[in-house]
């Protein structure tokens, strides 16, 4: 086995054992998901609970915030609408995480991505090797994607090695 093919198995490997890191962190996002839809939901409850109090809906509480002169009452009305955006937008992915497929989990990832929810699973990411039929997927995926970059990486380095032993061939010794 040449180095080339070796090197390209050695990271295609690496690009395995990588890519099979995501379907566990996926499953990490999904946790924290799940609980920042119960606390944005228990904060929207609480928000419509005052609204009605005051014998108003939720838009109209929010846009009484809105149109308050004092500033803070109108950063609260943009704040309680960008968290009833926010959970309707998670809920949706939640939903999209409990009825799709393998696959279809991992694209709702990207589709409504939660910059907040992310950045909180990775920094309390702990790396596992889940042995699912997902993380296999993805692994071999992975794994070829990383042989075949490396192959494509030195293809221009093993093509001039060959002109070059090809030219150091015919030349009379």
């Amino acid at each position: 086995m040449t180095l080339i093919r070796r090197l390209a198995l050695a990271i295609g490997l690496l690009f395995a054992l990588a890519g099979s890191q995501l379907p566990e962190f996926a499953q990490q996002y999904r946790q924290r998901l799940g609980g920042a839809i119960d606390e944005l939901g228990r904060m929207v409850a609480q928000f419509d609970a005052e609204a009605a109090s005051q014998s108003l809906t939720r838009a109209q509480g929010v846009e009484r915030l809105k149109a308050n002169a004092d500033a803070l009452a109108q950063q609260r009305g943009a704040a309680i609408e960008n968290d009833v955006d926010r959970l309707a937008r998670l809920t949706r992915q939640q939903e999209a995480f409990r009825t799709g497929g393998p696959l279809t989990r991992l694209a709702s990832l990207t589709e409504n991505f939660d910059p907040t929810t992310a950045s909180n699973a990775i920094r309390d990411y702990q790396p596992a090797v889940p042995i699912t039929l997902e993380a296999f997927v993805i692994a071999a995926i992975a794994l070829v994607f990383g042989w075949s970059a490396t192959h494509l990486c030195a293809w221009p380095i093993r093509r001039r090695l060959g002109k070059r032993a090809a030219r150091a061939a015919t030349r009379p010794a």
